[in-house]
C-alpha cells in the first residue's frame, strides 16, 4: 500500500509540473497558443465621443461601450501628438515621433509669426514596425484603412510588415472617388466595392474575412478607420435619425473662448449635436461590432487581445467644428487635454478584469512594447514606451513623465508648444515666446486655472525635465523668417 501511495504521489507531482508548462490533459489550444491581436485606431475620435467615457454623449456607441465593459478602460490615455501622422508613427514604433522629426501630419507645413520646425514626410525605412516584429514571430499581419505614414509605395503598409494592405496609402483622408461611399477609387484597394458601399463597413468586412481565414493564428489585424475624419459624410438613415434627435436639444452649440495660446478669441463647439458627425460615429461603432462578432463566430475571442484608441483629440475648433470635447479644453491640433487625451480600451483575456478602470497615464508609445511582450517577441533596439502588462493586471505603472512636442501652427488654430505631464500636474510651454502654464489636472481637468505663478519651483523642475527631454530626442524648434524676429529657444 505504501508503495502504491508513493507511485500516486509521484504521478501527482508529474501532472502538476506538466500543468505548469501548459501540457496538462484537456488543455485547450487557446491556452497554449500565442494570443491573436486586434487593434482599432479611429481617426479624430475625441475622448468624450464614446458612451463609456461620456454617458451623456450625443452619439451612440454600444459596441465600443461593450468592449469597455469587457476589458479595461483608461481615463488618462493619451496620443503622442495632437495630430495624426506623429501618433501613427508612435503606435507603429514605440518611439516619440520627435526622434525622427515626425512632429506634424505628413505634410503639414504652415507658417505663422515664424516658420515651423523641419518636418519629416515619411516614417524612416529602417524603423522596425510592430507589424515587422510580429511577422518575424510567425504572425499573419493585416492592415486596413488610413496609413498616412509615407509619400510613396515603398513606405506603405505592405512594405512595412503587413502581409495585406487594404486602403492604406499617402492620403490622410478618403479624398478619392466618392469619398466615404463607393466607388472609392482608392489606389490600394484591388477590388472595388459595389456602388454605394460605405467605407467603414467595407473595411470591417475585409478585417472580418482576414480573421476568419486566419483563425488558427496567430494573427495581427490593424483596422485603422478613415472615420471620423473630414469630409463630413454620413449614411442617410443615420443622419436622419440624429437630425430628429438634434432638433430636440436646446442650447447654444458654439461659444467664443479666449485661448491662452494666442491673443485672439476662437469659436469652439460646446454642445454635441452635429447630426452628420453623429452618423459617422455610429457607423464606425457598427463596424467595430461587426469585427468583434467575427472574433466570436471564428471561436478566437478568448485568445485575442483587443486595443481601441484614437490618433488625436476630437475636432472642435475648425473644419466644421463637428464635436465638443467639454469639459476638456481645445481639440485636435492643441496641446490642451482636448487635443491629446484619447479613448483607450484594452481587453486582454486572462489579464484584464471586465469593467476595470485605470487612471494610469499611458500613451501611443506603449502599444509596441505591450504587444511585443504579449507575443513573447524580443525588442533589440531602444524604444520609449512601456509594457502595460502590470497596469492591465491592476497594478501601478512605473512612469515619471510623458512628453509632447508640437513645433507647428495647426490648421485647427493650435499654437506651437511643448508639454510634460508628471503625476497630476501638466506644464505647457509656448514656443513663440517661452511662456509657460501649469495645471493640476486632478482639480482642473478643463485647464482653466494657470498655477505657474503659484508654484514657481514646480515650474522650474518640470521645465528642466522637459528641456532635458528635448535634448534627448533632438527636438527641433521654430525657424526665423527672412527679415522677421528671432523665435524663442529653450
Amino acid at each position: 500500500m505504501r508503495s502504491l501511495k508513493k507511485k500516486i504521489t509521484h504521478w501527482a507531482v508529474l501532472v502538476s509540473l506538466l500543468a505548469v508548462v501548459g501540457f496538462q490533459v484537456g488543455c485547450s489550444p487557446a491556452e497554449t497558443k500565442r494570443p491573436n491581436i486586434l487593434v482599432f485606431l479611429v481617426d479624430d475620435l475625441g475622448y468624450m465621443d464614446i458612451g463609456a467615457n461620456n454617458p451623456d454623449s450625443f452619439y451612440e456607441t454600444p459596441h465600443i461601450d461593450g468592449l469597455a465593459n469587457s476589458g479595461m478602460r483608461f481615463t488618462d490615455g493619451y496620443a503622442a501628438n495632437p495630430v495624426c501622422s506623429p501618433t501613427r508613427y508612435a503606435l507603429m514604433t514605440g518611439k516619440y515621433p520627435t526622434r525622427v522629426d515626425a512632429t506634424n501630419f505628413f505634410s503639414g507645413k504652415r507658417s505663422g509669426t515664424f516658420d515651423p520646425a523641419p518636418l519629416a514626410d515619411n516614417m524612416p525605412l529602417d524603423e522596425v514596425t510592430v507589424a515587422q516584429l510580429l511577422k518575424a514571430e510567425g504572425y499573419s499581419t493585416f492592415f486596413a484603412g488610413k496609413w498616412h505614414l509615407g509619400e510613396s509605395e515603398e513606405y506603405y503598409p505592405q512594405n512595412r510588415g503587413f502581409d495585406i494592405n487594404i486602403g492604406g496609402h499617402t492620403r490622410g483622408g478618403p479624398y478619392t472617388g466618392n469619398k466615404y461611399f463607393s466607388p472609392f477609387e482608392n489606389p490600394q484597394m484591388e477590388v472595388e466595392s459595389p456602388e454605394g458601399d460605405h467605407l467603414p463597413d467595407r473595411l470591417a468586412r475585409d478585417t472580418a474575412q482576414f480573421i476568419d481565414e486566419n483563425k488558427d493564428g496567430p494573427f495581427f489585424a490593424y483596422l485603422s478607420f478613415y472615420s471620423v475624419h473630414t469630409p463630413l459624410m454620413g449614411r442617410p438613415d443615420l443622419v436622419a435619425k440624429y437630425e430628429a434627435r438634434a432638433a430636440e436639444i436646446l442650447g447654444a452649440e458654439f461659444a467664443t473662448e479666449e485661448q491662452i495660446f494666442g491673443d485672439k478669441e476662437r469659436r469652439v463647439r460646446v454642445l454635441q449635436k452635429h447630426a452628420v458627425y453623429a452618423a459617422m460615429v455610429e457607423a464606425m461603432d457598427e463596424a467595430v461590432g461587426k469585427v468583434l462578432q467575427q472574433l466570436e463566430d471564428s471561436g478566437v475571442a478568448d485568445n485575442t487581445i483587443i486595443v481601441f484608441t484614437s490618433d488625436n483629440g476630437g475636432l472642435s475648433t475648425s473644419e466644421g467644428l463637428p464635436t465638443s470635447n467639454l469639459p476638456l479644453r481645445g481639440g485636435k491640433g492643441w496641446l490642451y487635454e482636448g487635443g491629446i487625451r484619447e479613448p483607450w480600451l484594452v481587453r486582454y483575456p486572462g489579464v484584464t478584469q471586465p469593467g476595470s478602470v485605470s487612471d494610469a497615464p499611458i500613451c501611443s508609445i506603449d502599444l509596441y512594447p505591450t504587444l511585443a511582450a504579449a507575443a513573447d517577441a524580443a525588442i533589440d533596439h531602444e524604444i520609449d514606451g512601456l509594457d502595460l502588462r502590470t497596469v492591465l493586471e491592476g497594478d501601478a505603472l512605473d512612469r515619471e513623465s510623458l512628453y509632447w512636442h508640437y513645433p507647428h501652427y495647426s490648421n485647427q488654430g493650435g499654437i506651437p508648444g511643448g508639454a510634460v505631464r508628471e503625476g497630476d500636474f501638466k506644464l505647457i510651454e509656448r514656443y513663440e515666446d517661452g511662456r509657460v502654464h501649469l495645471y493640476n489636472l486632478k482639480d482642473d481637468i478643463s485647464e482653466q486655472n494657470d498655477l505657474a505663478a503659484q508654484y514657481p519651483r514646480k515650474v522650474t523642475e518640470m521645465r528642466a525635465r522637459l528641456h532635458a527631454w528635448y535634448k534627448d530626442v533632438d527636438a527641433k524648434f521654430l525657424q526665423q523668417k527672412e527679415g522677421g524676429p528671432e523665435p524663442w529657444r529653450p
